[in-house]
């Protein structure tokens, strides 16, 4: 079982959550704790105001608002209402919540079973209940003995298993029909080990084919101010849902200190890779008369290079993003230069930059025997697939050295002392 605690402002705003996936057939209320009658009785007005009511008798508890996520292993469908009540009145006890007025709600919309408890954190008496490291102390102590008690699979047990048999194949993430934290986990936890990346950028480029981003929340956020990552699941749209899980939740810890320390390591070990992009791409460029974007993009995938643009509302190119699924680098455009910037990429659609980057290369071939063509319309495709093999061919290091590290010879009667 994990559990997820969060805290806001709004009353209004979980209460209204929970209940419009009530509306949408998502979730069901299931019951109540410390209310004068069973959920079945209330409307919106009766479950809201038990719970503003006893919120206002503090002022000065701007984050009044509880909403606490207990999720389930996908194999524990055998949960019923009851025993899910029961699991949530035990553990709302055991992290100090036992007197407080709180709702159940059982979800529907995910991979796996869980509930939500919305409730506050201003007692009868009008005193806060403290909060602080709740989640690392009263809430994991709550959550093994329920674990214990009940047999339930125990957080985190199943993730071994995976690491044994070896990262799943990767599919693209759809939420309500994956389990979000496992889901999460396979597809950062297989890109991040594989893929060279030196930017949180270039790491969502490749996390967003799968409905996966990196998220820091905005400026003004306790995440960002406190340098932590969150990993959320996106939808058709691109847009964020369901709830996110903390990059230290995940297998591998993926969080933004470990990503920053292998950000300069990754920059290493991709460049010798960047010729391979920027082959591709002036061969590519050059193949396609006139040069055009999309057909770029189509033809690049040919050699398992994926673009990602990235477009403003009013669908202006400002971004570009290699993916080299082949060598598993990812380059920001500039990172190749200027020529291969968003602004280079365009410019080079836009005009017939790209025909001599074609003549060169025809150039360079012109020894070919005229009698191995066989139509002189086919004369350039032929030369351009002939040179291909030279032109995606990588760049060794270890071929070259700065003249400071190389041995250089002795003179004779030289000391090795100097």
């Amino acid at each position: 079982m994990v559990a997820v605690i969060k805290t806001g402002h709004s009353l209004g705003r979980i209460l209204n959550y929970n209940e419009n996936k009530v509306t949408e057939g998502k979730a069901q209320c299931i019951g109540q704790g410390n209310y004068p009658m069973e959920t079945d009785q209330m409307n919106f007005a009766m479950k809201y105001n038990r719970l503003a009511r006893q919120a206002e008798l503090n002022p000065n508890v701007t984050r009044n608002s509880v909403h606490i996520s207990l999720n389930f292993d996908t194999s524990e469908t055998n949960l019923e209402k009851e025993k899910l009540m029961r699991i949530a009145a035990e553990y709302m006890d055991n992290i100090g919540f036992g007197k407080q007025p709180y709702l159940v709600y059982q979800h529907h919309d995910a991979g796996h079973p869980h509930i939500h408890i919305v409730s506050v954190k201003v007692k009868a008496d009008g005193r806060r209940i403290d909060m602080q490291n709740i989640g690392r102390n009263q809430s994991e102590k709550a959550r093994k003995l329920i674990e214990k008690k009940y047999g339930l699979v125990e957080a985190g047990s199943n993730k071994t298993e995976e690491q044994k048999t070896g990262s799943p194949a990767l599919t693209k993430v759809i939420y309500g029909k994956n389990d979000t934290r496992r889901a999460i986990s396979n597809i950062v936890d297989a890109v991040t080990k594989n893929y060279r990346f030196t930017s949180l950028h270039e790491l969502n480029a490749v996390l967003r084919q799968y409905n996966v981003m990196a998220d820091r929340g905005s400026e003004k956020s306790r995440v960002y101010q406190n340098k932590g990552l969150m990993y959320r699941i996106l939808d058709e749209k691109g847009n964020k849902t369901g709830v996110p899980v903390k990059a230290s939740a995940i297998y591998s810890k993926p969080t933004l200190a470990f990503l920053e320390k292998q950000f300069p390591v990754n920059e290493m070990a991709r460049s010798k890779y960047k010729v391979h992009v920027k082959n591709a791409v002036d061969l590519r460029l050059a193949v396609l008369q006139p040069p055009d974007l999309s057909q770029l993009c189509k033809s690049l995938e040919k050699d398992g290079i994926q673009i990602v643009l990235r477009q403003n509302d009013a669908g202006r190119i400002y971004g570009i993003t290699y993916i080299d699924h082949t060598t598993k680098c990812v380059f920001n455009g500039s990172a190749l230069g200027k020529t291969y910037s968003a602004q280079g990429i365009m410019q080079r659609c836009s005009s017939q930059d790209s025909k001599g980057i074609k003549d060169k290369i025809e150039t360079k071939t012109a020894h070919i025997q005229s009698n191995d063509l066989m139509d002189v319309s086919k004369t350039g495709s032929r030369i351009l697939e002939q040179t291909a093999g030279a032109l995606f061919k990588t760049e060794n290091p270890g071929d070259y050295m700065p003249n400071k590290y190389k041995k250089r010879k002795k003179k004779r009667g030289q000391s090795d002392n100097r």
